[in-house]
């Protein structure tokens, strides 16, 4: 990166849509744990690769031959289901853990591949799962809403509670506090492993998505009605609230906080991905994915494509934004000018997106079972990796970016090794 690129004060424009200047500030000392991904791998053999590839019930996307490449190193197959979620510990730079649809989650060694536990227990796919800031707990949830913590160490289970169905779950970035949405719009918190508890009521509808800011003292969580809330978790209020024509107008699928906090990106299914200054609690602007040329007519029985925002996160080394859309699409938003910087084209639909910490290279998984790595500064893809014979679902970066460990709907979790030139 020249040293000019940093992130400097954010030089609006002219723009209809711009309520509320706002200053990108260098990044703050608290960094939010972005999706539990600080972990340092050490580079042993790998275990032999997985002897068989599994049916996945939707092979759609999924190109023949797929899974006679096989770029990773490790391969976790103890799953018996498509495996929806996993995390990466951030202090002992070594664990794993993964979610299935098994009803299963285990912790294991991403080295080797080696279980450590099952998180024993739960009754219903368990779709949420993370590690403690400290790494001295992890937390995993089920779709029915019954929410377990272990100890790492002595790989015991120190708590558990029950709510409604689960949306979300995630830990403080700096306490063992633990922050869950369920589908009654309620958005609770526990302290562990004591677990007293609030309760952050939000409308009659599911809370969808929710983050707590890099300060620990707010979070932000999207609803299904459109809306989103930022919280005051001392106190239990609601800070500001946007609905009507600040909010979306459909149910929101993501939320995400640059380095500092000061700036939020909302992502909604009506494609539209907002920023808006948490302080204020005011939109600064609305990017919008334009139309697509529009196809031949959809016949009597057949349903209309549909596209939707489902992943998004900012840069932390400059003023950029990536969005990605069911549609296949990775946009690349320049913060400074609002505007679109670089479009990236998949074949199938983005299921998750992730920033390198201190780089401007993004990753993205697919429907198509591979992991991708874009060079936010030219667009151009770096380098992409498969060996899942179905979707990805959901995938993990560690801190130094030299492994990406992936979940799929074909029952594994795998672990690549990152290759890049400039290194």
């Amino acid at each position: 990166m020249e040293p000019g690129e940093g992130p400097g004060a954010l030089g609006l424009q002219g723009d209809e849509e711009i309520i509320e200047v706002v200053e990108l500030g260098p990044p703050g000392p608290d960094d939010l744990a972005e999706e539990m991904e600080d972990v340092d791998f050490e580079d042993e053999e790998a275990e032999e690769p997985d002897a068989e590839a599994w049916e996945s019930e939707d092979d759609e996307g999924v190109e023949d031959g797929m899974e006679a490449q096989d770029d990773s190193e490790v391969t976790f197959s103890l799953h018996s289901a498509s495996v929806f979620c996993v995390s990466l510990d951030p202090k002992t730079n070594a664990l794993a853990v993964t979610g299935g649809e098994d009803d299963k989650a285990f912790v294991w060694r991403v080295s080797d591949g080696e279980l450590l536990f099952e998180c024993s227990g739960h009754k219903d796919s368990v779709t949420c799962a993370g590690f403690s800031h400290d790494s001295v707990f992890v937390a995993t949830g089920d779709m029915s809403g019954l929410i377990k913590v272990w100890r790492v160490d002595a790989k015991e289970e120190v708590w558990s509670f029950e709510v409604g169905d689960l949306e979300w779950m995630e830990w403080h970035p700096q306490a063992h506090v633990l922050l869950a949405g369920t589908a009654d719009g309620n958005t609770w918190m526990w302290k562990i492993p004591s677990g007293d508890c609030k309760t952050f009521q939000g409308p009659a509808c599911p809370a969808t998505c929710g983050r707590i800011l890099p300060d620990g003292k707010r979070a932000v969580v999207g609803y299904e009605d459109g809306t989103m809330r930022i919280w005051d978790l001392k106190q239990g209020t609601s800070l500001h609230v946007l609905k009507g024509q600040d909010g979306h107008q459909d149910p929101l699928t993501c939320v995400a906080s640059n380095q500092d906090g000061s700036l939020i990106m909302t992502g909604s299914v009506d494609c539209h991905a907002k920023l808006v200054n948490s302080a204020t609690g005011k939109v600064v602007c609305v990017f919008k994915m334009e139309s697509v040329t529009p196809k031949a007519p959809i016949s009597e029985g057949e349903e209309a494509e549909s596209n939707s925002v489902e992943s998004l996160g900012f840069c932390n080394v400059m003023p950029l934004a990536a969005v990605g859309y069911l549609d296949g699409t990775l946009a690349i938003y320049d913060l400074s000018t609002q505007s679109l910087r670089h479009k990236c084209q998949h074949e199938s639909g983005i299921v998750q997106l992730l920033w390198e910490e201190s780089s401007a290279v993004v990753y993205t998984c697919s429907l198509d079972g591979a992991v991708r790595l874009w060079d936010a500064r030219s667009g151009k893809m770096i380098s992409e990796y498969r060996g899942h014979s179905a979707e990805i679902l959901d995938f993990a970066v560690n801190k130094d970016a030299s492994i990406v460990v992936t979940t799929s709907g074909d029952h594994q979790a795998k672990v690549f090794c990152v290759q890049r030139p400039d290194r």
